[in-house]
């Protein structure tokens, strides 16, 4: 069963990957993810499977959303909490295109952060 706590440590990590998106801050990026956290999902038809490293890599190359002017969409859909780990489904507009996005997380020293990223490109 969730508590108020884990409840806010949840959408605070959420917070601190929309926001480092949007603003595309890699060092918010990197506080919302575990190090050794693998990206997988559908882009433009095809499967990615990226370490975080090389995800924020390609990041790093394109302007931000807020850069471009593009007006901040990202939301928390629905949450799942058992114990200390959880599933978050976001959608969110980001570099023009819409995705939905499954952030599974753990809760590890007491901080809730973001394994793994499935992800879909409409």
């Amino acid at each position: 069963m969730e508590n108020t706590s884990d409840l806010q440590g949840i959408s605070a990590t959420a917070q601190d990957y929309f926001e480092g998106m949007y603003d595309k801050d890699l060092d918010r990026l990197r506080k919302a993810f575990a190090p050794s956290a693998v990206l997988i999902g559908y882009f433009k038809g095809d499967l990615l499977n990226l370490p975080l490293d090389r995800w924020l890599k390609m990041l790093e190359e394109r302007p931000s959303p807020r850069d471009s002017g593009e007006a901040f969409d990202m939301r928390v859909v629905s949450t799942d909490v058992t114990g200390r780990v959880a599933a978050v489904k976001v959608v969110d507009l980001c570099f023009g295109m819409r995705y939905t996005d499954y952030l599974n997380m753990v809760k590890t020293d007491g901080q809730w952060k973001i394994v793994n990223k499935t992800f879909h490109h409409d």
